[in-house]
């Protein structure tokens, strides 16, 4: 039996789609089950045989987080260290979701990181998040904690689905063009992590997951657009016109990885999986996309 924490976000949602497409026995919750109160973990918990506890919970706001440091800490570092308490005393294997912001981005272009690289966040986001790696770390054996990277979907704030609302608003777009990264599709990691459920998997560890390529922010908002023309979610006589520009041009709060590109091949080899091309799971994210986000 399986418990899904975080069903109602945007990795969680397609997590949950699966397991109902694939016919899993499963529990799923939110925010009415508050992970920072592990009694409120003991009480929903009562009485179930879990067996996997998929957490896709967590404090997401990268910005946000520099002005509320305890509440990202609270959630990401107090939060997980909870699941992961509850886990250890059920004897339960855990599926935690991590990010790229646990790295500095600040390795050459040509090099990837891999789950062996160490860490060194850049802001409070990436410190809470790397602090409840630590957490899971310390406690439990049967693990899996799987970092990921410009993750999108249809149920949640993401790049793609603001790119395609400005697309509509504006006719000048500026993006950065000098951040590199691999997009990854919600879709294609839920359905890496119920592999290794369905396979039993005992390879506990660190993997790096992202759909298979390399782009910057500016070169997959181009191609985002390109498929929205395609599909007929922009008005053919209307152009929009996307910018290149520096980090130094678009300021933010906590400063972003150059470099968030993580390496694959311990993912490939240990699960014996395929992994597709951003581009192809952009094409495909994009056509399941309902007429009333489309139009």
């Amino acid at each position: 039996m399986i418990w899904l924490i975080g069903n109602k976000g945007m990795l969680g949602n397609d997590v949950e789609e699966l397991l109902k497409e694939q016919w899993f026995s499963y529990w799923s919750s939110d925010k009415e089950v508050d992970i920072t109160d592990y009694k409120a973990l003991e009480k929903f918990g009562k009485d179930k045989k879990i067996e996997w506890v998929i957490n896709c919970s967590g404090y997401t706001q990268v910005d946000q987080a520099e002005k509320e440091k305890g509440e990202s800490f609270r959630i990401n570092q107090d939060g997980v260290r909870n699941i992961a308490l509850f886990c250890k005393k059920r004897q339960i294997s855990l599926i935690h979701i991590s990010t790229d912001y646990v790295f500095d981005g600040k390795k050459d272009m040509n090099e990837y990181y891999s789950e062996e690289d160490t860490p060194s966040p850049l802001g409070v986001y990436g410190q809470s998040k790397l602090a409840g790696e630590e957490e899971i770390k310390k406690l439990l054996n049967t693990y899996f904690i799987i970092r990921t990277a410009w993750l999108y979907g249809k149920n949640g704030f993401n790049f793609v689905n603001t790119m395609l609302r400005l697309f509509k608003e504006r006719d000048l777009i500026k993006v950065v063009d000098d951040q590199y990264g691999s997009p990854t599709y919600t879709k294609d990691l839920a359905e890496l992590i119920l592999k290794i459920i369905k396979n039993e998997s005992n390879q506990y560890g660190i993997y790096h997951f992202t759909n298979e390529g390399v782009t910057t922010w500016y070169k997959f908002a181009k191609e985002i657009y390109r498929q929205a023309k395609k599909v007929g979610s922009i008005e053919m006589n209307r152009e929009v016109r996307i910018i290149p520009i520096k980090t130094e041009e678009y300021p933010t709060a906590v400063v972003r990885p150059k470099n968030s590109i993580l390496a694959k091949e311990k993912t490939k080899k240990e699960f014996n999986i395929e992994i597709k091309s951003w581009n192809e799971a952009l094409v495909e994210f994009i056509d399941s996309l309902p007429d009333r986000i489309l139009s």
